[in-house]
C-alpha cells in the first residue's frame, strides 16, 4: 500500500519468512514510483526504532524536497560492468 501521509510517501515491503531481497525491493519501488525517482530505506537512531514487524522493510520517499545524493563516482567506476570491475579488481590485487 502506497500512502501519503504529513509530506512522505511510503510503502511497507514484508514477506511471510524473512526480509524482503534487494530485487523485491527493487520491484516494489518500480510499482510505485518512476524509475528516475530516488525513494530511500531508513536506518534511524535506536532511539527511534519501531519493529512491528519482523520481515518488512520500508521505502520513504519526502514530497516536497529532493533526497540529497552522494556523486555515483562514491559508489563505483560509473560505467563499468560487474564482470569487467571484478576483471579490474582481480588483476589489481595480482599487481599489488
Amino acid at each position: 500500500m502506497h500512502l501519503s501521509v504529513l509530506g512522505w510517501e511510503h510503502v511497507a515491503v514484508s514477506t511471510p519468512r524473512r526480509c524482503p531481497n534487494w530485487e523485491e525491493m527493487c520491484f516494489v519501488k518500480d510499482m510505485f514510483w518512476d524509475e528516475e525517482e530516488c525513494v530511500m530505506q531508513l536506518h534511524p537512531p535506536h532511539s527511534r526504532y519501531v519493529n512491528n514487524s519482523r520481515y518488512c522493510l520500508h521505502l520513504w520517499r519526502p514530497i516536497y524536497r529532493d533526497i540529497p545524493m552522494p556523486s555515483p563516482s562514491f559508489v563505483g567506476v560509473v560505467g563499468l560492468s560487474p564482470s569487467d570491475a571484478a576483471t579490474l579488481f582481480a588483476r589489481m590485487s595480482a599487481t599489488a
